[in-house]
This record gives C-alpha cells, sequence and structure tokens, in this order.
C-alpha cells in the first residue's frame, strides 16, 4: 500500500510554538522536520548554507528542488515549517498537492503578539535553561496588533479557502495542545507513520507562562483596546472569518424606562442618547452605559419586560459620517495613523489639513469616492488596514450583538420618528419625546455631494447590508 503522503508542510507563524512541534515531530520514528526550508534568509537552520544538498542559491533560484529533495529524503515521511513571510513559490503548489500533509499551527494572537515584542526585546528566540531566561514588559499598540491580526486573519482565511476548493483536510493543532502526548500520537496517526511518542520534548521551555496584563506596561490601555472582540473565536478553527464582539461597554440604557440601545458605531448614537434621556426627564450623562458583560447581563435580569433596540443607518450616509469624523478631522475621535497610510499608500486625494480654503466641495467628492473604494478592498480583506467598527457592515455588527444580547427591535434611520414614540408608548409612556435628526456631516453634507456613482460605489462595498437590509438609494432626512 502507497503511503498516505510524500511529504508535509507545518503552516504556522512565529512565537506559535512551531520549535517545540518540529521536536516532537522529531522524536517520532519515520517523521524528520527540516527547520525553516524556505526563510529568505537561511536554508533549515541559521547560518545552514545548504539542505538535502541543495544549496541556498539553488533553492531560491528553483525552489521546486529543494521540494523535491525533502520529499524523497531517507525516512517515511519529510517536511518542513512554512512562515507567512517564506518563498511564496512554495505555498500555492504544496496547498493544491493532496500528498503533502498539511499541519496548521495556531495559537491564540494576542499571546504570540506579546511573544514575539519580548522576543525582540530581550533577543531571546528559544528557551532550554530556565536559569537563562530574560524577562521584560513591552507596550502594547493597539494600531499594530491590529495590523498583526488583520494579517494573520487573511493568511489563516487564505489557507481555509484554498484547503476548501482543493477539497482537501489539514491537521489542526494549537498552541496548548503540544503538551498533550495523545494529540501528538494522534498527528502522526494521521501523516500515516507507525511510531508514537512514549513522552514529550522537554528540552526548550516556554519562555512568557505569565498571563498578557502581566506582560505589558500599560495594561489597562491593553484591556480598553480590545473591548469588543471575541477572544473565544478569534482562533478557533477551522472558521477564521473575522468577528466583531458584542461590544457590550457601548450599550446605552435608559435610567428609569426598562429600554437598551444596542449602537452602531458611525450611526445615530447622539441622537438616541438624548431621546432615552428626554423620556425619563434626566440628562444624557446620566444614563447607564460603560458597563462590561456581567454588569450588562445583571440589568437584563433585573428589568423585566426590558426591551433592546438596534438602529441601523443607511450605509452610504454611514461611510459618509464615518469618513468626516474619522478620516478627514484630525481631532478627537480620528484615526491619524490609518488618516496618514490613506493619504500615502492609498492615494487618498485630502490636505494634511483641512481648511476653508484649502478644501474644496469638488475635493470632498473626489476623497470620500475614494475612500468608499478602499473601503470595498478593506471589506474583502484586500488592505493592511484593520475593518474597523466605524465602517465594518452593519449585519457583522448585528451578528456579533446577537450572540450577547438580541435585540428585540431593529430600527431604520428614517422611521425613528414614528417608531421611537411607538416603542416608548407601549412601555407606558404616554406623551414621549419624538427625536430629533442626525446633525450635519461637516464640512460638507452627503446632500452636497450625491450621485447615483457614490451610490454604486456604496452598494459595492456594502453588497451583504444592501442585500441583507433591502437598502435603497440614499434620500436626505427631512
Amino acid at each position: 500500500m502507497s503511503a498516505k503522503f510524500d511529504y508535509f508542510i507545518v503552516l504556522a507563524a512565529m512565537r506559535t510554538g512551531s520549535n517545540l512541534l518540529e521536536a516532537n515531530l522529531n522524536a517520532i520514528d519515520g517523521i524528520t522536520c527540516h527547520g525553516e526550508a524556505f526563510n529568505p534568509h537561511f536554508i533549515g537552520r541559521l547560518k545552514s548554507e545548504d539542505l538535502l544538498g541543495v544549496s541556498l542559491a539553488e533553492r531560491d533560484t528553483d525552489p521546486t528542488q529543494l521540494i523535491n529533495a525533502i520529499r524523497s529524503a531517507p525516512g517515511c515521511l519529510n517536511g518542513f515549517r512554512y512562515f507567512q513571510d517564506h518563498e511564496p513559490r512554495v505555498l500555492e503548489p504544496a496547498l493544491n498537492d493532496p500528498k503533502c500533509a498539511k499541519i496548521i499551527l495556531t495559537r491564540n494572537p494576542l499571546d504570540s503578539y506579546l511573544s514575539l515584542k519580548i522576543a525582540r526585546a530581550t533577543k531571546q528566540w528559544q528557551l532550554k535553561n530556565i536559569k537563562r531566561r530574560m524577562d521584560a514588559q513591552v507596550e502594547f499598540d493597539p494600531e499594530e496588533f491590529a495590523f498583526y491580526l488583520d494579517n494573520l486573519q487573511r493568511h489563516q482565511e487564505f489557507l481555509l479557502n484554498n484547503l476548501q476548493k482543493s477539497g482537501q483536510t489539514a491537521f489542526y493543532i494549537g498552541y496548548d495542545d503540544l503538551n498533550q502526548l495523545n494529540v501528538l500520537n494522534g498527528l502522526a496517526g494521521w501523516l500515516g507513520v507507525e511510531g508514537r511518542l512514549d513522552q514529550l520534548d522537554d528540552t526548550l521551555k516556554p519562555q512568557n507562562p505569565a498571563p498578557p496584563l502581566s506582560k505589558v506596561t500599560n495594561p489597562d490601555d491593553m484591556e480598553q483596546s480590545l473591548i469588543g472582540v471575541d477572544w473565544f473565536n478569534l482562533h478557533r478553527t477551522p472558521n477564521f472569518e473575522p468577528r466583531r464582539g458584542p461590544a457590550a461597554v457601548l450599550y446605552v440604557a435608559a435610567t428609569k424606562t426598562p429600554l437598551m440601545y444596542l449602537p452602531i458605531r458611525s450611526g445615530v448614537e447622539p441622537v438616541i442618547r438624548d431621546w432615552l434621556a428626554k423620556l425619563d426627564e434626566t440628562h444624557p450623562d446620566d444614563l447607564i452605559t460603560d458597563r462590561n458583560r456581567k454588569q450588562t447581563r445583571a440589568w437584563m435580569q433585573s428589568q423585566t419586560g426590558h426591551r433592546k433596540f438596534t438602529v441601523l443607518r443607511h450605509p452610504l450616509a454611514r461611510a459618509h459620517t464615518a469618513f468626516c469624523t474619522r478620516i478627514l478631522n484630525k481631532g478627537p475621535g480620528s484615526y491619524q495613523v490609518i488618516r496618514h497610510t490613506l493619504r500615502n499608500r492609498f492615494k487618498l486625494p485630502i490636505p494634511g489639513q483641512v481648511r476653508d480654503n484649502n478644501y474644496s466641495l469638488d475635493q470632498h467628492y473626489e476623497a470620500f469616492a475614494a475612500f468608499l473604494t478602499f473601503l470595498r478592498h478593506n471589506l474583502n480583506g484586500q488592505t493592511p488596514i484593520r475593518v474597523d467598527g466605524a465602517w465594518c457592515s452593519q449585519s457583522l455588527v448585528i451578528e456579533g450583538m446577537s450572540g450577547f444580547a438580541m435585540p428585540d427591535l431593529i430600527l431604520r434611520e428614517e422611521e425613528l420618528g414614528t417608531a421611537l414614540p411607538a416603542l416608548a408608548r407601549s412601555m407606558g409612556h404616554t406623551n414621549p419625546p419624538e427625536p430629533e435628526v442626525c446633525p450635519e456631516d461637516m464640512p460638507y453634507t452627503l446632500e452636497q455631494i450625491y450621485d447615483e456613482q457614490l451610490e454604486a460605489l456604496s452598494a459595492e462595498a456594502y453588497h451583504r447590508d444592501y442585500l441583507q437590509f433591502g437598502v435603497g438609494p440614499w434620500r436626505p432626512q427631512s
């Protein structure tokens, strides 16, 4: 009977435990892992000049030479570790080859990100003697982590989609599985070799076993930045679809009436907050908000007959608000790092500082149209910039919140004038206030630039929302 596989590839990333996995694979009779065979800076191991008779120069000229050498090397099954920045000409042929076994190693992205920063700070990439362990705290950078996470998710989704399209599967193994003898022996069985481990390799020691909060110099900032990220699904396999958490900290409840608003950012948050305050004759600052999930759940349990609602906005109007407040604006709430990248790498035609005398209506149209084009690529995972909550698909936001607090009502901005008073009357109010309309975007309104071309660009970017919610052409609010 022929062998199940000709060779294997360990698809991993830095600081996911790939060295430990390789050590245990090499301890199994019949398996040999040849390190980072396609690292652009070396071949197999640091300072190596060749691998299996193939030189570094020969590999770079024709990487299939090394693939063939690994495939035909002595022993039952040979393979190598592969990271995202390794030789790109190797990945797709390996993914498309059913005789190449795919082992996908994952780790909680926050842990791998912090471990990578600590390793770079200490210059310690492996630990064999615990007495030589070097400790360090690092600063958590939200923008850097968002880029890291987006990049990781796109790569994982690429792997998954390629395997699905070719009708293959992989052996998924997590960082925490690497100390499970039966899991590693299960991997050996899946690879089709007879060898098994009697004990785990203990040469390599965990370098940073402490909790994540103790590894950073700004734990409070990290906690705040990670609100809304659903860690229970980020690293699960095989579903690598980016998810949005419920962001309970943003939910807003009235002070007396058992009503809770679940906001969608770049929407009608100020209008709803003002209306909820007027409903109970209080100040917006007195509304119940900024609560964690436990506190939010406690509110729901204590408020018999409560109602939760959210409000959809036309995707084009929402995108325009996000553009004006997050990108065009340089004041509070703006995304200056993303703004800089959009101007310099994506050539968004906006000046460094928007003033009345250097930014015309025509420029605003051109810049917003370019932003909508960027959104189409961004929402399709084709840019290195995160899909931010200010402009992500509203359907995805609702899916995220529904896992924690299913909204009783999904209202539309254009119907708030009648829907909110009707909701209040159903809760016992006989003379509820009417909501205001959303404040106009600055420095120009959408009404001043709207045309069919912008609508078409919006529909391309937010195809899912247009389909899910039956969105038609935008109309100005009266």
